[in-house]
This record gives C-alpha cells, sequence and structure tokens, in this order.
C-alpha cells in the first residue's frame, strides 16, 4: 500500500515545515546543535523524533551514577577510542572543570584499550608456547601500571573510562579484562552499566549489547560476584535472542 503525499498511511498528516523547525530547534536548545539525520526524522518520522530526543536527553544528559566530570572524562576517552568528535561533550569536560592533564590521562586510557588487540592475538595464539603468561591478566596489570598516580583521575574514573572504549571498541576479550578490573577494585555496578550504555550513542547498540553479554556470562560462572539485583538478571533464562520455539531448518 503506497502512502498519499502529505499523509502517513493512516491518514494522519505529515509534519509542516513550521512544525519540522520547532522539532529541530527544541532538540537544539537541549543538545546545542543538530545532526544531518534529524531532519528526515522530524519531516517523516515524527514519533521517531520525539523518541529519539527523549533517549537523547535520558540516556546521554540526565544525571544517574556518573558524576559530570566524572562523566564527561569516561565521554572523553570513549570519543577518543571512536574517532568521534563529539563537541558537546568537550564542551562539557571542559565546563566542569576538565584539566589538560585530565585530558592527557584521557588519551592514555584510550590509546591503552586500542592496543588490546596485540594481547588478544597472544591470547588467542600462543598461550600454548608460553603456558605461565596469562594475556588478560599480563593487560591487566600493565593497564593499572598505566593509570596509576593520573593526577585528578581516580581509578576508578579511569576504569570506567577503560570499560566504556571497550565496550564502544567492540572488544569483548577487553570487556571482559575491564570488568574483572572493575570488580576487583570495587567499582559500583550501577556505574559500570552507565559507563558501557553510554558507547551505544557513538558506536551502535550492538556494542552495548555484546559487552553485556560478556558481563551476563562473567555473572553466571562465578568470576565476580555480582550484587543481588545484576544475579537476578542473570539467573533469567533466554537471553540469547533466540525466538521461542524457532527450530533451525536443516
Amino acid at each position: 500500500m503506497k502512502s498519499k503525499l502529505g499523509v502517513f498511511l493512516n491518514g494522519t498528516p505529515l509534519p509542516t515545515a513550521e512544525e519540522v523547525v520547532a522539532r529541530l530547534d527544541a532538540f537544539r536548545t537541549l543538545r546545542g546543535y543538530v545532526n544531518p539525520q534529524q531532519g528526515p526524522m522530524a519531516a517523516a518520522l515524527p514519533d521517531v523524533s520525539d523518541g529519539y530526543r527523549v533517549f537523547y536527553k535520558t540516556l546521554v544528559l540526565d544525571e544517574k551514577h556518573l558524576a559530570p566530570l566524572e562523566k564527561e572524562f569516561v565521554w572523553l576517552a570513549l570519543l577518543c577510542l571512536a574517532g568521534e568528535m563529539g563537541a558537546h561533550h568537550l564542551k562539557l569536560f571542559l565546563d566542569h572543570g576538565g584539566t589538560d592533564i585530565q585530558t592527557e590521562a584521557a588519551f592514555r586510557i584510550a590509546g591503552w584499550v586500542a592496543g588490546v588487540r596485540t594481547y588478544e592475538f597472544a591470547s588467542a595464539n600462543w598461550q600454548k608456547f608460553f603456558p605461565r603468561v596469562n594475556p588478560r591478566q599480563a593487560y591487566n596489570k600493565a593497564g593499572l601500571t598505566l593509570m596509576a598516580g593520573l593526577e585528578g583521575v581516580p581509578l576508578e574514573w579511569a576504569l570506567l573510562a577503560m570499560l566504556s572504549a571497550h565496550t564502544g571498541g567492540k572488544s569483548k576479550w577487553g570487556v571482559q579484562a575491564a570488568l574483572e578490573l572493575c570488580y576487583a577494585h570495587e567499582v559500583p555496578e550501577v556505574k559500570m552499566a552507565e559507563a558501557m550504555s553510554v558507547a551505544l550513542w557513538p558506536c551502535g547498540a550492538n556494542c552495548f549489547h555484546d559487552a553485556a553479554g560478556v558481563w551476563l556470562d562473567l555473572i553466571r560462572s562465578g568470576r565476580v560476584q555480582a550484587s543481588s539485583p545484576f544475579r537476578a538478571w542473570a539467573e533469567l533464562p533466554d537471553q540469547d535472542g533466540s525466538v521461542s520455539g524457532l527450530q533451525q531448518k536443516a
């Protein structure tokens, strides 16, 4: 069934030019700027546009568990790793008192995360040649050395930035390493969840999906000691995305 010019399939009129501009201006007021993809949503998919605005505000702007500068430090490392400009977050980082030394620390963490493939390769291919060397433990040991004594950057901030960047970088191996470090240093799980979740905005929803899957496996295996709410999540069955009753054809 083809849609008619100017209306949805159900007959509801499409937004007027004035309504399109109003939607985009409302988002500009919220965020400081708009992106190109918001134009088609405002003109043809107004409900999606409205949901996009609410989701952005809830995920990115509303205060949850990370303090303002702590959150923007995490964002800085994440954006650096992802290669995304993120001008709005750069401004927020500076507005909240971010320093040059903290900026350098975020770069250091992003660079360390970017180098995880070296350890992944060693873990996958060289373990039999170096059986007494645990690549993930070696990675975490070196990472702690790299993050030790960063001026103005508590270890908890550094670990959260590492976790967020690994989530955005789509390294399940790195996510596991970061989660194990966070638990070892008693980083609150709610902060871990928030740091991981923001990665879906610049890096796509699947990165958070995959990272949460790593977390799920760690809790189920007993390799980390999760709190009651997170154990309740892990104990739920059928979280692999399969459709109940769907049989694979031979």
